[in-house]
C-alpha cells in the first residue's frame, strides 16, 4: 500500500475553525486526521501540505519512521503549526492502518484497558453574563445531564496580575460552581496560562474551601521551571501540558515530580509521539487526562488513547456543548451516557468525514478564541 494524494477542508466553527486532512493511498482506503489550532487554521492547511512530500509514495503502515520523517527531515522546529499538521497527517496514517487490520485505532495503541471512559464538561458556560449565579444555574443543568465533573475558567479576561474586585469575581464564581453540583462532582478549574506565580498562587491559596480536583495552567507554559515552581507551592494539584509539542518538553516538565495530571494534546504530538509521553507520565506516577478542547476528530483520537491508557485519569469532553452541526460532519460522534464514554469499535478512528456537510461552514478569519476580550466565554467568535 502507498501514500497517494493529501486532501484538506476547514469547517468555520464560530469559535475555531476546524482543520481536516484525508490521506488517500492506491488501495482505496483513506484515512482522516484534525489539525486544529486556535487562530491559525489556513496556516496549519499549508503545513499539511508541505508535510505531504514526506509521506507521498510510501507505506502508511510505517507510522513510526513517517512520524520521526515528518518531524526531523525539515530540520526546523515550527512549534504548534509543525505539530497541528504532523498530528492531522500521522492520524490519518494510523486511521488507515485500523482500515487496513480491521481493528479500532485503541487496539493498534495497546488494546482496551478502560472498557468506558468518565468524561468532565467543558464548554458547557457559554450562556449569560459572568456572574456567579449564571455560572451556579449552568453548573445545575450539567450535572443534570449526567455529568460528574466538569471544568471553567472563572477568570474573565486577566492577564498576569488582576485587581481585587475581578480576585473576587472568580473566587465567587468557583463558589458558585461549588455549591451548585455539591460536595461529590469534580470541579475543574481552568488557567488559561494566564498568572504570574505570585498570582497564580494567591488563587490556589483562595480556592482551596472550594476543593477543586486541580488548578489547570495557571501560568505560561514557555518556563517549565514557573509551572513548576508553582507545583510546588500550590495547595492545589496543578494539571498542564496541552502546550506543548515534543516529548523533550514533557521530559523537562516530569523529571521534577511535582506535576501528576498531565493534558498532553494529541493533536500537538501525534499519536506516536503521544503514547510516548503517556508512558513517561506512567513512569513518574502521573495520570493523563489529554486535551480534547478542538473538533469532533481530536475527540475520537482522545478516546482512543485513553482506552489504551493505563494511567488515564479523565476525558475532556466539548462535543455536547459544541456547534450543532458538529454531528453532520463526521458519520460518527462520541456520545455521553451517565457521565462516561466508549471508544467506537469499528475499524480505525470509526469515523468518516461528510465533505458536503463541511462545505457548508465556511472559514471564516473571526473564528477563534479570544480569551483576553470581554464575553469571550460565550465563544460566539471574535467578541468585543
Amino acid at each position: 500500500m502507498k501514500i497517494t494524494q493529501v486532501d484538506t477542508y476547514i469547517a468555520g466553527n464560530v469559535w475555531k475553525n476546524w482543520v481536516f486532512c484525508q490521506v488517500h493511498t492506491d488501495e482505496g482506503i483513506s484515512g482522516i486526521g484534525e489539525g486544529t489550532l486556535n487562530g491559525f487554521a489556513r496556516t496549519v492547511q499549508a503545513a499539511i501540505h508541505e508535510l505531504s512530500p514526506l509521506i507521498i509514495g510510501h507505506d502508511p503502515f510505517n507510522t513510526e519512521v513517517l512520524s520521526l520523517r515528518m518531524w526531523r527531515d525539515y530540520f526546523s522546529d515550527g512549534g504548534q503549526i509543525h505539530g497541528a499538521a504532523l498530528a492531522a497527517l500521522e492520524t490519518a496514517l494510523w486511521d488507515i492502518k485500523g482500515k487496513a487490520l480491521g481493528v479500532p485505532l485503541y487496539q493498534l495503541l495497546g488494546g482496551e484497558v478502560h472498557p468506558r471512559l468518565r468524561v468532565y464538561a467543558n464548554g458547557w458556560y457559554r450562556g449569560g453574563a459572568r456572574t456567579p449565579q449564571n455560572f451556579f444555574d449552568q453548573a445545575k443543568e450539567v450535572v443534570k445531564r449526567g455529568y460528574t465533573a466538569l471544568k471553567f475558567d472563572p477568570f474573565g479576561t486577566a492577564w498576569r496580575a488582576v485587581e481585587r474586585r475581578d480576585f473576587d469575581l472568580a473566587v465567587d464564581i468557583v463558589a458558585a460552581v461549588r455549591d451548585a453540583v455539591g460536595p461529590t462532582v469534580d470541579v475543574l478549574v481552568e488557567g488559561h496560562n494566564r498568572f504570574s506565580p505570585a498570582v497564580a498562587l494567591q488563587f490556589a491559596q483562595a480556592l482551596v474551601p472550594y476543593h477543586p480536583t486541580w488548578f489547570e495552567a495557571p501560568v505560561p507554559p514557555q518556563r517549565i521551571s514557573a509551572m513548576v515552581a508553582v507545583a510546588q507551592k500550590s495547595p492545589i494539584p496543578i494539571a498542564c501540558g496541552e502546550d506543548y509539542y515534543c516529548r523533550e518538553q514533557f521530559a523537562e516538565l516530569l523529571e521534577h515530580d511535582v506535576i501528576s495530571i498531565i493534558q498532553l494534546e494529541p493533536q500537538f504530538l501525534g499519536l506516536t509521539a503521544a503514547k510516548d509521553v503517556v508512558g513517561m507520565a506512567h513512569a513518574h506516577q502521573a495520570v493523563t487526562a489529554p486535551h480534547s478542547a478542538q473538533g469532533p476528530i481530536c475527540s475520537l483520537v482522545c478516546a482512543h488513547l485513553n482506552t489504551a491508557s493505563p494511567n488515564f485519569f479523565i476525558h475532556e469532553f466539548f462535543d455536547e456543548f459544541n456547534e450543532p452541526w458538529e454531528q453532520e460532519i463526521l458519520t460518527y460522534t462520541v456520545s455521553m451516557e451517565n457521565g462516561y464514554i466508549t471508544a467506537p469499535k469499528t475499524p480505525g478512528l470509526g469515523a468518516e468525514l461528510n465533505i458536503d456537510a463541511i462545505v457548508q461552514h465556511p472559514y471564516q478569519a473571526t473564528n477563534y478564541l479570544p480569551l483576553f476580550k470581554s464575553g469571550w466565554e460565550r465563544r460566539l467568535g471574535d467578541v468585543e
